[in-house]
């Protein structure tokens, strides 16, 4: 008998590669025997490496190897030759779709992700908006197996055991976590300008933080070279501020750090999903986005989603629309605070 071998691809943002990790790790703990590939972009094996006994991981190069038409055919023979059974595609986009459509013309048993475009259509629009909430990506995902006959109980709680990632392989300048004191991650940034909350507010936010509560370190992480020279500017400026992007080597040490944070301040972006992953609470910022537009972080409570009431909200499924009124009044209407409450409601 042909052993069980499901292929689910999704090549994405980070943030929607790791909403994919709670759906993966229920149906590999629920179907044991079952072989689970995942393909996705490099930086997504730190999700999956050591996920489960049965959960592989294959990268896909698709901004070079698998660019062309002719890489997305060299792709298609290697992943043939690892011999599925069925195959889940997460991400419903060009080369995954072209990749379907050479597995479906070889008779392998296909299924896609419904997006649920027309309800967020309606979401965003400016005349006859319906605020509805629609399905979450992690339901998207899960009705995808159940279409391959593997419905999944979504069950996952972190990817690391209860204490956390291990510390100690950590640079030496973070340490240990003393008994008592309170460490909070901020994660200002985003890809769009519709989702990052003004950087003055921010500095507020960790002004009224630091003034307030001895007990607290706050940790900064960002990306690129000038998130972090920005955050270098607000980490000198406070002693009980570090700022983590500078200290930390990769996508695993970054979650072992957000393993041990008591919260998370993050914008409508990767690093609530990252928090997500390893059980951190999130408080979330909100702009241009929306939860009900399903992608909201893993277990993460609603009433710790900060954003305003605008006629014009949501005006974007992925905040990479330029604002209509031209001044962002749903980011800069959410005072400084609004987030410092939030943070330590949170904390209580």
């Amino acid at each position: 008998m042909k052993t069980e071998h499901i292929l689910i691809i999704r090549f994405s943002a980070m943030g929607d590669v790791a909403m994919t990790v709670p759906v993966v790790y229920s149906l590999a703990k629920q179907y044991p025997h079952l072989r689970i590939t995942v393909l996705s972009k490099p930086f997504a094996r730190a999700f999956f490496e050591n996920l489960a006994p049965n959960v592989g991981f294959m990268e896909a190069d698709i901004q070079k190897e698998s660019r062309s038409l002719h890489g997305l055919n060299v792709l298609y023979r290697r992943l043939t030759a690892k011999k599925f059974t069925a195959i889940a595609d997460f991400h419903d986009v060009l080369r995954s779709k072209y990749l379907r459509m050479r597995f479906h013309i070889d008779r392998f048993k296909v299924a896609h992700i419904d997006k649920h475009r027309k309800g967020k259509k309606m979401l965003v629009a400016q005349q006859g908006k319906q605020l509805v909430q629609q399905p979450s990506s992690f339901q998207n995902y899960a009705d995808v197996l159940a279409q391959l006959g593997y419905p999944v109980d979504l069950s996952f709680q972190s990817i690391f055991p209860a204490e956390g990632g291990d510390l100690s392989l950590l640079d030496g300048r973070i340490g240990q976590k003393p008994t008592g004191e309170k460490w909070i991650g901020v994660a200002p940034f985003a890809a769009h300008q519709g989702k990052i909350y003004p950087l003055s507010h921010i500095r507020s936010v960790i002004a009224q933080l630091c003034q307030r509560h001895a007990d607290y370190r706050i940790f900064l992480f960002g990306g690129s070279s000038h998130e972090k020279q920005q955050l270098d500017e607000i980490a000198a400026a406070h002693q009980q501020c570090v700022n983590a992007s500078s200290l930390l080597d990769g996508l695993r040490q970054e979650l072992i750090l957000m393993s041990h944070l008591d919260v998370m301040v993050s914008m409508d972006s990767a690093n609530m999903h990252l928090a997500s992953l390893v059980d951190t609470p999130v408080v979330s910022v909100w702009g241009a986005t929306h939860p009900y537009a399903g992608f909201m972080g893993w277990r993460q409570r609603r009433d710790h989603a900060i954003q305003i009431d605008l006629p014009c909200r949501p005006c974007s499924i992925y905040g990479n629309k330029p604002c209509l009124r031209g001044d962002y009044a749903c980011l800069t209407g959410i005072t400084p605070e609004l987030v410092v409450e939030k943070i330590e409601d949170s904390l209580k």
